[in-house]
């Protein structure tokens, strides 16, 4: 395929995502009070950028409509999607509805992509049918990947930062705080650093607020995290709210712990850097120094023989 024949795709996407962008900047705000609302649902909404705008309220809308034809079949494997969408850190109610729309129109545009490249390329032959199955199934897939991949890296986030906000929240329970206003002032002091551990505390804060009993906040903590520590840490604290126990000491002995398990993961990745190192110095150091060590040789004795 020439330059000729891609230059009129690329004038129609740059066309695209100019209108895309002028949408964005002349579409109408909420009211005050909209965002008031929102805010009271979400704690976190300030620090975020604000949803429900231009393209995005567009896509808010038609999510219910584009979401009908992937709705799960089950009630258990929708609450196993929204537990996976809660575990990447969307919490929101349509989250559920907005990841099929988006999952629909994924596999749609990998069906156009997929078929007019099959078209271009074989028309319409055995090879353009499969180029089209093939970018349909790719664009159904990609959500999965990216869900998949958001939600190992928020909770690797957690688990790093959490020995640091159970020393924290130790300090303010032996200080004399309760479990929620220690939880709220580590969520203060932490959210620069951690802010996904400081979110699932701040929602813990809303729904005790809203007259929630605290093991079930405690048990939804654990699970929206996906964190195997975090659950330990919700269900030790569900045990020592319901015998009376200390929760300081609950939190010192569970912060020891973590912190023993993230410097030993720290020194098992530093002890797989040796192994890992050998492949990089194979492939690319090791030609280099061959060259420099092994070449003046060589073309001395090539000299040598040409000479003979």
């Amino acid at each position: 395929m020439e330059l000729v024949d891609i230059l009129p795709y690329a004038v129609f996407g740059c066309f695209a995502i100019i209108g895309w962008v002028i949408f964005n900047m002349f579409s109408a705000k909420d009211s005050r009070a909209s965002e008031r609302l929102d805010e009271l649902k979400s704690p976190s909404s300030r620090a975020l950028e604000k949803e429900g705008q231009g393209v995005g309220k567009m896509l808010e809308k038609a999510a219910p409509a584009l979401s009908k034809a992937m709705q799960p079949k089950t009630e258990l494997e929708e609450n196993a999607l929204k537990v996976k969408l809660a575990n990447a850190g969307f919490n929101s109610p349509n989250a559920t509805s907005i990841f099929l729309a988006v999952k629909f129109a994924s596999m749609v545009v990998g069906f156009l992509a997929g078929g007019g490249f099959g078209m271009i390329k074989y028309g319409l032959t055995q090879n353009g049918i499969i180029s089209i199955v093939v970018g349909a199934g790719a664009g159904m897939f990609l959500p999965d990947l990216i869900l998949k991949f958001l939600k190992k890296q928020r909770c690797e986030k957690i688990f790093l930062s959490l020995p640091d906000a159970l020393d924290l929240l130790v300090v303010c329970v032996e200080a004399g705080l309760g479990l929620d206003a220690a939880m709220r002032r580590v969520s203060e002091e932490l959210s620069d650093t951690a802010p996904d551990l400081c979110r699932e505390f701040d929602l813990c804060n809303l729904q005790l607020q809203m007259g929630r009993q605290r093991r079930e906040v405690l048990h939804d903590l654990g699970v929206r995290s996906g964190v195997d520590d975090l659950k330990a840490l919700a269900a030790i604290l569900i045990q020592a709210d319901k015998f009376g126990s200390s929760v300081a000491q609950a939190l010192r002995v569970q912060s020891d712990s973590m912190r023993v398990k993230r410097s030993q993961l720290a020194e098992e990745r530093a002890a797989k850097t040796a192994v890992q190192m050998i492949f990089p110095l194979v492939l690319f150091i090791f030609p280099g120094i061959f060259v420099v060590l092994v070449g003046p040789a060589a073309i001395s004795m090539i000299n040598n023989l040409l000479n003979k």
